[in-house]
């Protein structure tokens, strides 16, 4: 439940998203306009394309009716019957070197053919052959029609007649067709090219995006990671930067070529013919009313699913990694139960997003369908009244199949838009997390660091003002060995966690070698401070990778010199793959005390001059333990060592014993003055003794 209202407050960001979400694609710029270049050429061909159909249907596929201008030698396009013929004229203005015009005509399935007429009977031809044709008589070898004031003899024409004849239309049919085909490659090219281009532009700013959120994640302090699920932030890196990419790769450039394919099929649609563009759109006021709704419903289902998408990530992360525990329980059942909760809640929003599309889609395609029968309807009575042609009819009918297209993908990608905007506003929110371990900008650099580590008067809480630690001041020499000890939550490994400055104070002054830690580098503190913890985190990787922890610097001699000091060489000699051997997650074939002399060898390989153990023997067995007694003086000699331990036993040979209650100093000494103290050391030394 925590998760979920941590996931309410991320949907709320205020920030700057959208210059933000631009910032990534100015590295990119010069390659989003060469898509966007590409894209464009691929929209003017789209918009050609039928224009370029309507040709081939109406000058030479339909171009029979088209008149014929006797010319010259030079100027003809066929010649027949000892005629040279033309149809490369402007019928209304050219002047042809004859004056002489033929027609061909369409009746019953036959084509006819008459000569020898001039510019004003061709004329009548032409709409007499466009209207219903009124014929005088018929024979076997023509027709004969009547004029308004004369009659017109045709002649039938045969294949070879046909063949000669319409000889300029096959050519200018090929020509259009090698047009085609040229734009059609150019086209394939632009596309693969921008696709290329954008994709791999995505995937370079994806990159950089989960780089950049994995760096900021280093940075966080350790608050951060009490107050926030693993499973979520984990969403943060995969699922939501994935949100993104299809932004970046497939919205970012499509939105404006849709834009434009959108503006270019209305502007084209109105100058080729107002009367029937009107016709076309005249759906369109629905169309826009339905999208804006679709938008509106999508972007607040989208923010629901991402928010239940990273509380059950977060849910997954934490169950999975307690399956141990579950098991142990027999909690199955339980959890099963649980989760199938959490995934049904997930399950209807996404259904709602289904439901969504499943009603916009086909209702957009029946939209499309119907504008379509509509200018079929009305484009037909126009191309029978002779005020349309047939290309342009097809034009008309193709860009509203077409037009369509992009409202329908301009939505989608609206949605997708607000899916990765959602995404944004939770990455950004992390992004936007403050490292409060704030380090000055020129911090001062220790020469060396000897260990003199010393509390003034330090308080210390995780929240607000419920303290943890109270008034806690003490010194630790360099190379001196002291151990905290105390009831569980007195404050010992708080104590521990403050020197290497993973929290800050609330008051007080923590000093290591007589300087502030607010004044040192926090990256030389922490380097110069082995800690070895009771809970030991081993990655999948090898022994040696564990060991190293990609830490160039530690040699191949090293790893082996640091497990041979703490006995860890013992086991890993046995292994099969020795110093190679795989290891899984958390370690998993690995013993628990195998894993804490494991970590002993990690700490001992960076040679720290700050020794840190938090139970560090807490899981090791009396044999083991015994094995890493002589281990530990060798990597406590010369070095700082602070030790907190609940078993007394592990830690009498110490110079200096604190121990804290109830966040406080309460006493301090050696193992033996303790004990006359006749102190709290003394009741929980007799508490372990008589216990065994």
């Amino acid at each position: 439940m925590a998760a979920i209202e941590k996931e309410q407050v991320i949907t709320n960001y205020t920030g700057k998203l959208y210059s933000r979400l631009f910032g990534y694609m100015k590295p990119y710029m010069s390659k989003f306009i060469i898509a966007l270049i590409m894209v464009l050429v691929v929209s003017a061909i789209s918009l050609y394309e039928p224009m370029l159909i309507a040709r081939a249907i109406d000058t030479y596929i339909s171009g029979y009716s088209r008149p014929y201008a006797v010319t010259v030698d030079s100027l003809a396009q066929t010649q027949y019957q000892g005629q040279y013929l033309t149809k490369e004229f402007d019928f209304d203005y050219d002047q042809v070197s004859i004056g002489k015009y033929a027609q061909m005509f369409y009746h019953e399935d036959e084509y006819y053919f008459i000569t020898d007429l001039d510019h004003d009977q061709s004329a009548e031809v032409q709409l007499l052959a466009n209207d219903a044709l009124p014929v005088v008589s018929k024979t076997a070898g023509g027709i004969v029609i009547q004029g308004a004031s004369q009659t017109y003899s045709a002649r039938k024409l045969d294949k070879e007649d046909m063949r000669i004849l319409r000889n300029m239309d096959y050519i200018g049919v090929i020509k259009v067709a090698i047009t085609y085909v040229v734009i059609m490659l150019v086209m394939t090219v632009c596309n693969i090219s921008q696709t290329w281009i954008l994709q791999s532009t995505g995937q370079n700013i994806i990159y950089n995006i989960r780089n950049q959120i994995f760096e900021h994640i280093h940075t966080l302090p350790l608050r951060f990671f009490d107050t926030h699920p693993v499973g979520q932030i984990v969403t943060r890196v995969t699922n939501d930067v994935e949100s993104l990419n299809h932004m970046y790769a497939n919205v970012a450039v499509s939105l404006i070529r849709n834009v434009i394919m959108i503006i270019g099929y209305g502007v084209v649609m109105f100058m080729l013919n107002v009367r029937m563009a009107l016709v076309g759109l005249i759906l369109l006021p629905f169309v826009v009313a339905t999208t804006y709704a679709f938008t509106k419903m999508s972007r607040s289902i989208y923010r629901k699913i991402r928010t239940k998408v990273s509380a059950l990530n977060t849910f997954l992360s934490e169950h999975i990694s307690g399956m141990k525990l579950i098991q142990i329980f027999a909690r199955e059942q339980a959890k099963y139960d649980q989760f199938a909760r959490a995934t049904d809640d997930l399950y209807r929003s996404r259904r709602k997003e289904l439901m969504v599309y499943a009603v916009f889609r086909p209702l957009m395609n029946f939209t499309a369908n119907l504008a379509m029968a509509i200018i079929l309807y009305r484009g037909a009575h126009s191309v029978l009244e002779g005020v349309l042609s047939v290309g342009t009819l097809y034009v008309f009918t193709s860009y509203i199949r077409s037009f369509f297209e992009p409202i329908q993908a301009l939505t989608e990608q609206f949605s997708t838009m607000q899916n990765a905007f959602a995404s944004a506003e939770k990455i950004f929110t992390l992004l936007d997390e403050k490292n409060t371990i704030v380090e000055k900008a020129d911090p001062v650099i220790l020469d060396e660091v000897k260990g003199n580590i010393e509390f003034r008067n330090v308080w210390f809480a995780y929240e607000n003002e419920d303290y943890v630690l109270r008034d806690v001041s003490f010194t630790i020499k360099p190379g001196e060995k002291v151990a905290f000890v105390g009831a569980t939550g007195a404050g010992k490994s708080s104590i521990l966690n403050l020197i290497g400055r993973y929290y800050d104070i609330q008051k007080g002054e923590i000093l290591i070698d007589g300087v502030n830690i607010k004044n040192l580098s926090t990256k030389q503190i922490r380097g110069a401070i082995g800690q070895v913890q009771q809970d030991v985190f081993v990655f999948t990787g090898n022994i040696r990778d564990n060991i190293r922890l990609l830490n160039t610097d530690i040699t191949e001699e090293k790893i082996v010199s640091s497990a041979i000091a703490v006995n860890a060489s013992h086991f890993i000699d046995n292994l099969p793959g020795k110093y190679d051997e795989p290891v899984t997650e958390r370690g998993s074939t690995l013993s628990a005390g195998q894993r804490q002399l494991l970590s002993f060898a990690r700490t001992l390989a960076i040679d720290p001059a700050i020794l840190v153990m938090d139970e560090a023997t807490a899981n090791i067995d009396t044999e083991t333990e015994q094995l890493i007694q002589d281990a530990l003086k060798t990597m406590m000699e010369g070095r700082t060592t602070i030790m907190v331990a609940h078993r007394l036993s592990t830690i009498q040979h110490a110079d200096k014993i604190i121990v804290i209650h109830k966040g406080k100093i309460r006493e301090s000494g050696t193992h033996q003055e303790l004990l006359k103290k006749d102190g709290i050391y003394k009741k929980l030394y007799e508490l372990q003794l008589y216990s065994k």
